[in-house]
């Protein structure tokens, strides 16, 4: 069932069975106040078997570009996608958000930004499989508390 995310008050819908629900729908909430506060877009999320063809990709892009696959439960998608971009997000049981940023076209004469955002929230240990792989920033979220976070570049066609 889809879930209007509120980003002015924590709820943990849908995230109940995480070890880290609280920080997670923090961090969830942060993102729905970004792109509230950027498009103007309403953020919803969906349980991950309401979106196999998503879950599907974001799972094939990590195994083929950097030979990961992760342990951790797919809890939730989130989709928002425009002419010109397309930016799931990906929300897991132990903590860790995934988004897929794919612009469609790039701007004119460059490259389109195309990358997988990793971010952990407060109370989760890096996963096992990226341990070692990724140096993590940080940063602070009113609403998600110390966020961690790092990139990789998508280096293949997807869509």
């Amino acid at each position: 069932m889809a879930y209007k995310v509120n980003f002015k008050e924590i709820e943990t819908t849908g995230l109940e069975t995480s070890p880290v629900a609280e920080t997670l729908a923090g961090l969830r909430a942060n993102e729905a106040r970004y792109f509230w506060n950027k498009y103007k877009f309403e953020y919803v999320t969906y349980p991950a078997a309401e979106k196999p063809e998503l879950a599907a990709l974001i799972a094939k892009i990590l195994k083929e570009e950097r030979d990961l696959e992760f342990s951790a439960k797919l809890l939730e998608i989130a989709v928002y996608e425009d002419e010109t971009l397309f930016w799931p997000e990906f929300y897991y049981e132990d903590g860790m958000v995934l988004n897929l940023l794919y612009e469609k076209v790039g701007a004119e004469g460059k490259a389109p930004k195309r990358a997988v955002g990793i971010k952990l929230s407060v109370g989760m240990e890096v996963p096992t499989e990226l341990e070692g792989k990724f140096k993590f920033a940080r940063q602070r979220s009113k609403l998600a508390g110390e966020v961690r976070g790092s990139f990789f570049t998508v280096k293949k066609e997807w869509l």
